[in-house]
């Protein structure tokens, strides 16, 4: 239900929607049927049965839309004097991706930029993770040189986050800059890592040697909004 009303609220098309006849027996379902309504959008009634085939969760709620992905890329992209963009190296964990997406939009990030090798932005499981914030948070697939030719000709700082970069000093920010996470695993794609022009790190505790990326870039981007 969360990802159907935030994909109303962002004035998305909506192709259709399937639902059952269970959705209007809640006050929640029922605001969400009567604003399918006012929209005019095309809506398909089936049982519970037909639902489910279509469905990809294990506890479906009732109602399922499709919506028509937006056409987003650095052309579209605008850039303020202080901007935060996050990008993200080959992070594949789709909650981990939701979450990130979700975080972004939720402390400002300018737009958050998915490199080869990260999962789908708009993987099912990405989007229910993020509760449908990129919907209206500028997310999108690059290649890492579409990346680096936008923040030469931007004038954006590159910063990437790794375990044995120097303590983030959010202080020393410029107004422009880009952060990249890379895989938990592997770590930060070689090239990426020649390009920054400072490796940062999250001080921890002596017995841990990494954080979760979600976590990690959250905290990152919470500082850098200071």
């Amino acid at each position: 239900m969360r990802a159907v009303e935030e994909l109303l609220r962002s004035g998305l098309p909506i192709r259709g929607v399937i639902v059952t006849p269970e959705l209007a027996t809640t006050p929640r379902g029922t605001a969400i049927r009567n604003r399918l309504d006012e929209s005019k959008t095309d809506v398909l009634e089936v049982n519970d049965k037909d639902f489910e085939t279509a469905a990809e969760t294990d506890s479906p709620q009732g109602v399922l839309a499709i919506g028509e992905i937006p056409s987003r890329s650095f052309n579209t992209l605008k850039t303020p004097t202080v901007c935060r963009i996050l990008v993200l190296d080959a992070v594949q964990d789709p909650g981990n991706v939701g979450t990130i997406i979700r975080t972004a939009a939720a402390l400002g990030a300018t737009a958050t930029i998915a490199l080869p090798g990260t999962v789908d932005l708009w993987n099912p499981k990405v989007v229910r993770s993020s509760m449908g914030a990129q919907f209206r948070h500028p997310a999108f697939h690059a290649t890492w040189g579409d990346v680096r030719a936008f923040i030469e000709r931007e004038g954006f700082d590159l910063w990437a986050a790794d375990a044995e970069g120097e303590p983030l000093d959010s202080g020393r920010a410029v107004g422009r800059l880009a952060i990249v996470v890379g895989n938990e695993g592997s770590g930060l794609n070689p090239e990426i890592r020649a390009s920054a022009h400072k490796i940062v790190s999250l001080p921890l505790t002596a017995n841990v040697d990494s954080l979760n990326v979600a976590v990690a870039a959250g905290i990152i981007l919470y500082e850098l909004r200071q």
